[in-house]
């Protein structure tokens, strides 16, 4: 996969996450959430983006404080479905933390993966 192949995977993940986000506008606007809930998925959206085009250090590094993050909010989370697509979006971050990212193949393979885990989140959060 070319760097363009890449951008355009990242750049339709983008669309997602946006789309996702006033899923949730939408969802607290008709009442009926609690404040981690709203909360938890708001800030689970915006961390649900990864440059693979950083150096592998630094790219490791965000993985890393991403896994963490979505982990923190897990824990203060009531509903067992948002619960599980968190701690699902945080093992993706485990993931990449294992894998070759330097490879365009591997990262296209993530960006699949992550765009499910993302739909899995979406889907609790709306």
């Amino acid at each position: 996969m070319t760097r363009g192949g890449i951008t355009a995977a990242l750049l339709a993940s983008a669309a997602l996450l946006l789309s996702g986000c006033s899923e949730v506008g939408n969802a607290v606007d008709q009442g009926g959430w609690t404040a981690d809930k709203v909360a938890a998925c708001t800030e689970a959206l915006g961390l649900a983006d990864l440059n693979p085009l950083v150096d592998p250090a630094r790219l490791q590094a965000r993985a890393e404080d991403k896994e963490r993050r979505l982990r923190e909010l897990a824990g203060h989370v009531q509903d067992e479905d948002v619960k599980n697509a968190l701690l699902g979006m945080a093992d993706s971050y485990v993931q990449v933390q294992k894998e070759h990212i330097e490879d365009a193949g591997v990262v296209a393979q993530w960006v699949q993966r992550n765009l499910t885990k993302l739909d899995a989140l979406r889907a609790a959060c709306g």
